[in-house]
């Protein structure tokens, strides 16, 4: 399958994460995308470039005003000084318009760029650095042009994202995304297709964006298989088995949460019941979430997934008989993230010879 890549992933250095009030380096890296990338052309793959997409088609399911934020939050931290004083040569928020700070009430924008910076993001540690903004708009446009090769006929197509975008909702950020490739790339689909689409999110970690930006909208099922967060796993509040959707989506969103300690039988398993749950949603294609961080050797996640396992799901999801785009979201193992993605990969293609 063609994989599409863009280098401008090299500008975004998130330059660390904020958590708990202390500064560490994070995983995050852009070492992440250059490990798969190298992987994938030993395994054989051709690399494509993406086609730029106007910010109408690839920017349409955010706020303008948290778009507007992203694009600028860099240029305005510098001309607000806090490089300098106190020195942080980062984008990161210490306050938040919390409901119990602002209540019902209509809210003025914050003036000053240190409260900005809360507005949009929900944590401290998504970090925006000189080249955020161009890097996750470049993925956007990565993730857009492998849904635009499914379109013209491929059985599959594979993104290599970076920065990561699952965790990105309609009007805020976090979790180390700052755009939702794979929700841009579902309604691509859904627009070309003229029909239902899924998500199906197999990051270990609980695929909120794509939940709250399709809550009401029964034409993407959104399904995600994750840690369950209720043991203490990020994203905290939400991600539990009763979030079904609302309005016209409701019964449109499934979740799976495991718990710790799951491995290959749970997990491939519960992708199993996300791929039936999309052919009887009588689903013209297929976005996956591609997150690696459920293997056993990943420091961000509690599963035990084996290599194996990522091969496994990968022939499962071939098994719904849907054009296919694959998204890139976590992985965060260097040594062998890039392994499993190919095992994810060729596990896919085997199933459809």
């Amino acid at each position: 399958m063609p994989v599409v890549w863009s280098d401008s992933h090299r500008l975004h250095e998130p330059g660390g994460e904020v958590y708990v009030g202390v500064r560490t380096p994070g995983t995050e890296l852009p070492e992440r995308a250059e490990r798969i990338r190298r992987e994938l052309e030993a395994a054989g793959a051709s690399i494509t470039l993406p086609v730029e997409h106007s910010d109408a088609e690839a920017l349409s399911l955010h706020d303008p005003a948290m778009v507007e934020y992203l694009r600028t939050a860099w240029e305005a931290w510098q001309a607000s000084g806090l490089a300098e004083d106190p020195g942080q040569d980062r984008v990161v928020p210490y306050l938040f318009p919390h409901p119990g700070l602002v209540g019902s009430h209509h809210f003025e924008p914050a003036t000053h760029m240190a409260a900005r910076a809360g507005t949009f993001c929900f944590d401290t540690m998504t970090l925006i650095g000189p080249g955020t903004w161009k890097a996750a708009r470049a993925a956007v446009d990565v993730a857009l042009t492998a849904a635009d090769l499914v379109v013209a006929g491929e059985r599959a197509a594979y993104a290599l994202c970076r920065p990561p975008g699952h965790h990105v909702t309609r009007n805020a950020f976090g979790g180390s995304c700052y755009l939702n490739n794979a929700a841009a790339a579902a309604a691509l689909l859904r627009n070309a297709l003229g029909g239902p689409v899924a998500l199906l999110d197999i990051d270990a970690h609980h695929g909120n964006g794509a939940q709250s930006i399709f809550w009401e909208d029964g034409s993407v099922l959104t399904g995600s298989v994750h840690v369950d967060p209720a043991a203490g796993w990020f994203p905290h509040f939400l991600g539990f088995v009763g979030e079904a959707g609302a309005g016209d989506g409701e019964g449109a969103n499934m979740n799976l949460a495991l718990d710790p300690g799951a491995s290959d039988h749970n997990w491939v398993e519960a992708i199993e019941r996300l791929v039936s749950w999309a052919t009887d949603g009588r689903c013209r294609a297929l976005v996956v979430a591609l997150g690696v961080d459920a293997a056993g050797s990943d420091p961000e996640a509690p599963f035990g997934v084996t290599a194996g396992g990522f091969a496994a799901a990968g022939r499962m999801l071939a098994e719904a008989g849907l054009p296919t785009v694959f998204i890139q979201e976590g992985g965060y193992a260097l040594d062998q993230m890039g392994a499993l993605v190919v095992e994810a990969l060729t596990g896919f293609e085997s199933a459809v010879r």
